[in-house]
């Protein structure tokens, strides 16, 4: 079974000779964007219902959305550099 986010967060190296090596992304790092996108998933169908139930915007949960898009992007800018 093939995992799009391992292989995203796969660094390929050029090592001496023309030779590259593939570095894995440690367990750690892997769970934590699972957890992100779950918690993405989740606070995206909280802000709906908040605004299907009372009909408002709440900020705060778009905030902490934005928070977590950021942190994703984050890891997979760094974890290519």
């Amino acid at each position: 079974m093939r995992n799009p986010i391992r292989e995203a967060l796969t660094k390929t190296i050029q090592m001496k000779r023309g030779r590259r090596v593939e570095v894995q992304p440690s367990q750690k790092l892997l769970y934590a964007v699972y957890f992100s996108f779950g918690m993405v998933g989740c606070l995206t169908v909280l802000e709906a219902v908040h605004l299907i139930v009372l009909g408002k915007w709440n900020p705060e949960i778009f905030t902490v959305i934005a928070g977590l898009v950021g942190n994703i992007t984050g890891i997979f800018l760094t974890q290519k550099a």
